[in-house]
């Protein structure tokens, strides 16, 4: 990593040619003056998440995952998802061209553990892309809790 001058750090990363491509496009889309800016903006929109993550607030959100299909993926996606019944409330398949398929998980818990659960799923290999968005709004619960008898 070298240092400029102006307390600006600098460091080097290497793309997929489509990835660089895409990252262009963003940037022209968008109007960022340059890659830099662009990517600035998103590390600071990841940090921000991160930290919004790291509490025990109860939340909800989904979890959207890209993948191309593979043996065993579906398997052990489906594991993580019933290993985690309690904050996972359903799940979406949409198929799309050349054997690929997004995946729409609602789920609803406390902000670290949904993102635990995002990251173990995120992480298969199989899954080319992923996110969790969470709202620190809740859903009313699927049943009536039992009234009290006084």
């Amino acid at each position: 990593m070298k240092e400029s001058g102006t307390g600006v750090k600098r460091i080097s990363i290497s793309l997929p040619q489509n990835v660089y491509n895409e990252l262009s496009n963003l940037v022209a889309a968008r109007g960022f003056e340059n890659r830099s800016q662009a990517i600035s903006e998103m590390i600071n929109s990841s940090v921000i998440e991160h930290y919004k993550l790291r509490g025990t607030e109860l939340m909800a959100g989904t979890i959207t995952l890209f993948y191309e299909e593979r043996p065993g993926l579906l398997s052990q996606l489906a594991e993580i998802e019933r290993e985690y019944i309690d904050e996972v409330i359903s799940s979406q398949h949409i198929l799309l061209e050349d054997n690929h398929t997004m995946e729409l998980i609602l789920v609803q818990g406390p902000a670290r553990r949904l993102k635990m659960i995002s990251d173990k799923l995120i992480t298969c290999k199989g899954v080319k892309s992923g996110r969790l968005v969470i709202m620190s709004m809740i859903m009313p619960p699927l049943h009536p809790r039992p009234e009290t008898e006084d």
